[in-house]
């Protein structure tokens, strides 16, 4: 067997900028092809399959649909299409240009964990038009409203799913033409801020195809995405964007926190993090807010509240996450939570959140107290 395909997904709601991404390396990558699965018309009973080169198309195909999910239908038949151009050996990069509201961590998955020898993995992105990042991260409609859902069961709205697209890929194919070109130092900041680890690769004139190719480690970017060990951003202030970082270790009151979601979903265009209430201080809680719509749900328990017998089971990155934030009477259990926007009022913001936590008194009540405070949460976490 020669050297395995190397494939990259490029994967964003900004379509024109993901159009220009895949042509761009189209163009620099001889024997280059992309392959792309168009979900718009799966309500009428298939999934449009399309091969390309730099010159056009090569091949059509249709994918139909499993259990009336057009995601599940690309998942199924997504890796044995890429075997068969690793197969033909006349295929040097393929590009999977993912339908607009798939995101990448999902596609990525499948494709690494097939465990075929044929494809490998070598790089995830997301192509932004910076333009219109912050229209999109405030869009708070369904999927199913805007004709971007991939089955009929889809919940998730434009902002959460183009969040996740942005904030997966540890590389940014950033348009550089039209109306991206004139884009003020605010969506700069702004998109610096909310992955200020990604590399950003303009599209018109960067290396993109080396970037695109530099590899790709599936666990990696899992982990930092995972509400217990995710690599949050850090403090920040340019141009009128702000992100403030908020950290504290003791719980919240349930009751208090829940009358205050809404000023506090509504403060910033993108929040996230982890978080404790006194009330289940067993449950690692996640964060995860875009778009005027909070999702609050359990990442499992935190480290402190397991056996030490299960610590042998938990992965590394897990267990160091859990270090740094370690104290000395509630282990790794702590508030961190990370708010992004343009125009945030931090004062405001910090003291609405300060004011959730327990005061004083109920804090010294002590767990058995906390425990029979009313379960505010209930009705968020299905309980």
């Amino acid at each position: 067997m020669g050297a395995p395909l190397d494939v990259v997904v490029v994967a964003g709601l900004h379509a024109e900028a993901r159009a220009a991404a895949v042509d761009r390396l189209l163009a620099t990558v001889p024997d280059s092809v992309a392959l792309h699965h168009d979900l718009s018309a799966a309500p009428g009973g298939g999934v449009t399959r399309t091969v390309r080169d730099a010159n056009g198309p090569l091949s059509e195909g249709e994918a139909p649909l499993v259990n009336d999910c057009a995601c599940c239908a690309l998942r199924e038949d997504l890796v044995p299409e890429l075997e068969r151009l690793a197969a033909g050996g006349l295929t040097r990069l393929a590009v999977v240009e993912l339908w607009d509201s798939v995101e990448p961590q999902a596609m990525a998955e499948v494709i690494a964990g097939h465990g075929s020898r044929a494809l490998r993995l070598s790089g995830v992105l997301t192509a932004v038009d910076p333009s219109l990042l912050l229209p999109y991260l405030a869009n708070g409609d369904d999927l199913a409203e805007a004709g971007l859902a991939a089955a009929a069961a889809d919940r998730r709205t434009v902002a959460d799913t183009w969040a996740r697209q942005l904030e997966y890929p540890p590389v940014l194919a950033v348009l550089d033409t039209g109306t991206a070109a004139a884009v003020d130092d605010a969506d700069r900041a702004l998109l610096a801020q909310l992955h200020p680890t990604a590399r950003q690769v303009p599209i018109g004139h960067g290396d993109l195809a080396g970037a695109a190719r530099a590899g790709f480690d599936v666990e990696a970017a899992a982990a930092a995405q995972h509400p217990a060990c995710a690599l949050l951003p850090a403090e920040a202030d340019d141009s009128g964007v702000t992100t403030l970082v908020w950290r504290r270790e003791r719980p919240f009151h349930p009751e208090r926190l829940y009358a205050a979601l809404e000023d506090l979903t509504c403060a910033a265009a993108r929040s996230r993090g982890r978080f404790w209430l006194a009330d289940r201080p067993d449950t690692l809680l996640a964060w995860d807010a875009a778009g005027g719509a909070l999702c609050v749900e359990s990442a499992g328990p935190w480290l402190a509240s397991l056996p030490d017998a299960a610590w042998e089971l938990v992965p590394p990155v897990r267990r160091a996450a859990a270090a740094l934030d370690w104290h000395p009477e509630h282990g790794d259990r702590c508030q961190h939570l990370v708010f992004t926007s343009p125009g945030l009022d931090r004062d405001a913001l910090a003291g609405v959140l300060e004011s959730c936590l327990l005061t004083d008194e109920e804090y010294a009540a002590g767990r058995d107290a906390w425990k029979n405070l009313p379960p505010a949460f209930d009705s968020l976490l299905e309980v």
